[in-house]
């Protein structure tokens, strides 16, 4: 009986070992990455003067060296955002850090763009935000999507002002 009870202990603190193996997957950490894509997002001209603000959604492979494959859009509120967050996305390049015994992972990461709101043309705001939501274009997915073994990042919120 203490055999199997010494086992059981062993496979526990095995598993338990494993779990501490998997690190944050982007160099540096959560607070790190987070950084990273509110220094290399710039949000465009095109998305100040449309005030633009809404959700996109990128499922993306990194290899083991930290290299982006297969970077897919699953869902974009309008067109407009997706050139910034592709364009940061390129920068992250070689900066992913994927599981031990694998050659490629997959990730979800969604980005929230807002922008900031005064106090003095808050009309002006909510008609620009009517507007937008009005006359947006969402990118949706007609078919199913494998989501496989992919890990769901943190969300990047975007906050930017109206003015360059």
């Amino acid at each position: 009986m203490k055999k199997i009870f010494l086992i059981v202990a062993l496979l526990i603190c095995t598993h338990c070992l494993a779990q501490q193996q998997l690190a944050f997957p982007f160099q540096g950490g959560k607070t790190a990455m987070t950084q990273f894509f509110r220094d290399s997002l710039k949000v465009s001209q095109s998305i100040r003067m449309s005030k633009a603000s809404g959700l996109v959604v990128f499922k993306f492979s990194a290899d083991d060296q930290g290299n982006l494959k297969n970077l897919v859009i699953y869902y974009a509120d309008d067109a407009i955002l997706v050139p910034a967050v592709i364009d940061a996305m390129k920068k992250s390049n070689h900066k992913w850090i994927i599981p031990d015994k694998e050659k490629l992972h997959d990730f979800v990461i969604p980005f929230q763009f807002r922008f900031h709101t005064s106090n003095k043309d808050s009309k002006d705001d909510e008609a620009a935000v009517y507007n937008f939501y009005a006359k947006h274009k969402p990118i949706l997915s007609n078919d199913q999507i494998p989501l496989n073994l992919a890990t769901l990042l943190p969300a990047i919120t975007v906050l930017y002002d109206n003015e360059p």
